[in-house]
């Protein structure tokens, strides 16, 4: 791959090519960005041992600086509600090859003047790497305590489709195709009379009937008007300082299930499925995977002060919750903690899908190994996972930065406490992000430091979503920042090879969620991923399944479809993208 660098009046181009991709591509950025790219590509080519992140926070140059995630309060909070800020999303919608951006916002309690309300916004890829603002042309102006959203193409017409969550009332947004989304929630059945309050969310096939059912996480019955004031009581005071009270003393929720009834309407199948058989929970993020590899999924969500729920699919269109016996409810030492955000990796790379989870302050972020048997252990502080007491946690994911073969970690961190700056706690509102790198031994080193000034900076920051927005092979990251601008950030580091694979079901549902895929890296390891909607915290990556590859030139692929069939490609070259179709194969390289 060549890379030819030009600057003119601060501004530099990349124009990449490739013999082997067959694309040429002219990409616009900063002087000093372009530079740490060809510095970064010379140092990988030269076979420098040591692979260094490099990230860069490139969100006011893609477009995005001007969007500001309203939360409550900055300095001070007055209720549980101005705390969970909100989540963000790469998707495709136009079908265009660019992953486009999906930005939530939250709203005040005093509220807004008419007409100055913000609302979420859609940012179309340009595929210069820079966004615009489309939200109005594409029908999606909002305003309210928007929460998460997750995506999926629930009516398999070839557009992916997106469901908001929000304090108060979802809504599903149908993609008509041409630009823009409608609002169906009514006409979907989605419509609950009930005021809730919604947080993650996934679309997934549980019944493998094609179509995809949506599971939502609900977090507190909350009214604002009857809510106990900060120190008020006990539930109302953090090491002594009077803060917002909750989620203890507050009622929690259930959560719902929704089975996709193929006519473009669903149905609340959340007690007979045994969703609401564990009763009130505070739940926060949904992750949805097949846990213990018998092709159906199963969910997993991370409660907030109640133990977590792991539902294992019974194959006949019900659940059972098996979080304490699975040994995933609580901590290591039987405590329950504060979940937050949730993803799940093969970190270890023996063939079963471990889980990463993130917690409140003076607490580690949990890390499950699954041990292929339908059961886990805590294995946080054997991994190198409890160095970190002071941050408190939000999204995560599993990523492989340096594309080495190994799952590496990014967590998103900040308090939900303004009040407690300037008391000499460890812990701060604002806090920095962490990145552990995997060293592959089925351990992590914290390599924040090492890993550029930008992302040390401190911000509270809640969602964050991957996906690879100029399809070179690496992930971006983007994060939502509560009382801020986002960031989006770029690694300029040396990394290994890779192959990215796009998968889209014919028989299955159109989206090919709950796909799993299996290639072989160097050293013969075998690594696997699935396709997911929602997850992280309350957002959505990219559907595309980015592989690290290591030294291996070629790989061999192994996709198993929603259904159970397994189809297998043997020597695929590394460093292109694929699109494969179910039952036809890979149909070509996508750019």
């Amino acid at each position: 791959m060549l890379f030819y660098a030009h600057r003119h009046s601060g501004i530099s181009s990349i124009r990449i090519t490739s013999p082997r991709m067959r694309f040429e591509k002219t990409i616009l950025i900063p002087t000093v960005i372009c530079l740490l790219w060809v510095s970064s590509r010379a140092q990988n080519e030269a076979g420098s041992s040591q692979l260094e992140a490099r990230f860069v926070d490139i969100a006011a140059d893609a477009g995005l600086g001007e969007f500001f995630c309203y939360s409550g309060g900055a300095e001070r909070k007055e209720n549980i509600l101005e705390t969970t800020g909100a989540g963000c999303a790469f998707l495709d919608y136009d079908n265009d090859g660019d992953l486009d951006i999906f930005l939530m916002t939250a709203s005040r309690n005093e509220g807004f003047e008419e007409g100055a309300e913000p609302s979420n916004r859609l940012y179309r890829n340009q595929g210069n790497g820079r966004f615009i603002d489309v939200t109005r042309e594409a029908g999606l102006v909002r305003s309210g305590w928007g929460q998460g959203l997750c995506a999926g193409d629930y009516d398999n017409d070839g557009w992916i489709d997106l469901y908001l969550t929000y304090y108060g009332h979802n809504t599903l947004y149908r993609n008509t195709g041409d630009g823009s989304f409608v609002d169906v929630t009514r006409k979907a059945g989605l419509y609950t009379k009930r005021r809730l309050w919604g947080v993650g969310c996934s679309f997934l096939d549980y019944d493998r009937d094609s179509d995809l059912d949506l599971f939502v996480s609900n977090y507190i019955d909350f009214d604002p008007e009857s809510a106990p004031r900060p120190g008020e009581n006990s539930n109302c005071l953090w090491k002594g300082i009077p803060v917002m009270c909750g989620p203890r003393g507050l009622r929690g929720l259930p959560a719902n299930l929704y089975r996709n009834d193929g006519d473009g309407t669903f149905t609340d199948v959340s007690e007979q499925a045994g969703i609401s058989a564990p009763g009130e929970r505070y739940g926060l993020g949904v992750l949805v995977a097949d846990f213990d590899s018998d092709g159906w999924s199963d969910v997993y969500v991370a409660c907030d002060s109640t133990p977590n729920l792991l539902f294992r699919n019974n194959r006949d269109g019900s659940f059972s919750e098996m979080g304490l016996l699975a040994g995933v409810a609580y901590s290591g030492d039987g405590k329950e903690q504060a979940g937050m955000g949730v993803d799940a990796g093969d970190y270890d790379n023996d063939g079963d899908l471990d889980i990463v989870k993130t917690n409140f302050s003076d607490d580690k972020s949990s890390l499950y190994k699954n041990h292929g048997d339908g059961t886990f252990s805590d294995a946080t502080s054997e991994a190198g996972l409890g160095v970190n007491l002071a941050y408190l946690g939000w999204g995560v994911a599993f990523l492989d930065y340096d594309q080495d073969g190994f799952d590496d970690i990014f967590i998103a961190n900040g308090h939900v406490y303004p009040e407690i700056d300037g008391h000499g706690f460890r812990s701060q509102y604002r806090q920095r992000k962490v990145l552990y790198r995997n060293t592959g031994r089925s351990t992590f080193v914290d390599v924040t430091a090492s890993s550029g000034a930008d992302l040390l900076q401190p911000q509270t920051s809640r969602g964050i979503a991957l996906g690879d927005i100029d399809n070179d092979g690496t992930l971006e990251i983007l994060v939502n920042n509560e009382n801020g601008s986002p960031s989006l950030y770029k690694n300029f580091g040396p990394r290994g090879n890779w192959i990215v694979i796009l998968a889209i079901g014919s028989r299955s549902n159109r989206s090919a969620i709950g796909t799993r895929v299996s290639v072989v890296a160097g050293g013969g390891r075998r690594l696997i991923k699935e396709v997911r909607s929602g997850g992280t915290y309350a957002s959505q990556s990219d559907l595309r399944l980015h592989f690290g590859l290591g030294t291996a030139s070629k790989t061999d692929l192994d996709v198993r479809w929603p259904d159970g069939t397994v189809e297998k490609f043997a020597g695929v070259a590394a460093n292109q993208f694929l699109t494969i179709r179910e039952g036809v194969g890979i149909a070509g390289e996508k750019h």
